[in-house]
């Protein structure tokens, strides 16, 4: 078994090889002064089972072309099989076609990471589960749930009992009732808000009663924090106690975290390392790291090993 890290999320990547008392292989990935990508592998690969880590996100195009590259360059080194390991799937909002004459983004992302020699796929919390059935090779689409549970016992702990959990809208209601369930089947709620376009929302409602609560947000992606900002000062409206936010995904773009830092409402917004943090993210007071480096760990150990990875879904 070896991993290769791209340049997306280094850090990542060495917490993964860490975990799993490893180093990763060695390799060149650079990008010319014209854009290009270069990559050259710098030890043997041949017959290996190969590991590429690489977040998709911002400069996404880059970072995917380093992906697709890498890819490339181990298939063309006789790797056994490649593993794209994705933390985060960059594209995966563009799922469906939202108007006439609109890609299906995600699909061709898909097609393109399989075309350039991926044999497997790894990821962590897809925008929409279907996108699984985007590729047609193997996939597995992990959770982070596990580690956000974890936090959140260690910040409530004795409190836990007043702890409800928040649907940022009604397509998000699986994703918020599987963390409610784990944390002692806490109540749930669901924020109701119609979206006036592309990054835009206004807050209508709030189903379900908050409070009195510590109120907990759970989504996949946090953009540019303007959504979550408005739903945390419509539960405060409604009573609740504190409002804080679990979002597997930081995009955290457009100084998204002068938002979060200036919200009132807010009090704390924890998001995994799927994404590595830029400098005023890392640096905000209010938001959390929360490491899946355990998480993906396990998962590669696994299918290095021909083990079952579905326990890690529960």
């Amino acid at each position: 078994m070896k991993l290769i890290a791209g340049n997306s999320n280094r850090r990542l990547s060495e917490a993964i090889c860490e975990r799993l008392g490893t180093s990763l292989a060695k390799a060149e990935i650079k990008t010319f002064k014209d854009g290009e990508v270069f990559v050259e592998i710098q030890e043997n690969v041949r017959g290996e089972d190969v590991f590429v880590i690489q977040s998709t996100s911002q400069p996404a195009n880059d970072n995917l072309m380093e992906l697709l590259i890498t890819q490339d360059a181990l298939s063309r080194a006789s790797a056994s099989r490649i593993t794209a390991v994705l933390p985060y799937f960059g594209y995966a909002r563009q799922d469906r076609k939202a108007g006439p004459r609109t890609p299906i983004s995600a699909k061709l992302v898909a097609n393109l990471i399989t075309t350039a020699g991926a044999d497997r796929v790894l990821t962590v919390d897809l925008h929409a589960g279907q996108i699984q059935g985007f590729f047609d090779i193997p996939t597995d689409n992990l959770y982070a749930v596990k580690e956000f549970d974890r936090r959140i016992r260690e910040i409530y702990n004795g409190d836990i009992e007043q702890v409800t959990v928040v649907s940022p809208d009604v397509g998000g209601v699986v994703r918020a009732r599987a963390l409610a369930k784990r944390l002692k089947d806490r109540p749930l709620a669901i924020v109701d808000k119609r979206r006036e376009g592309p990054g835009l929302s206004e807050v209508m409602n709030i189903i379900g009663d908050v409070k009195d609560r510590h109120c907990v947000i759970f989504d996949d992606i946090v953009d540019s924090g303007g959504t979550l900002c408005n739903a945390a000062e419509a539960l405060m409206q409604k009573g609740a106690k504190s409002v804080a936010a679990c979002i597997t995904h930081g995009v955290l773009s457009d100084h998204a975290e002068k938002r979060i830092m200036a919200s009132e409402a807010m009090t704390r917004l924890l998001v995994t390392d799927s994404i590595e943090a830029r400098p005023g993210v890392a640096e905000c007071p209010k938001i959390e790291q929360v490491s899946i480096a355990t998480l993906l760990a396990e998962a590669i150990r696994r299918i290095a090993n021909e083990e079952s990875v579905s326990s890690l879904f529960d």
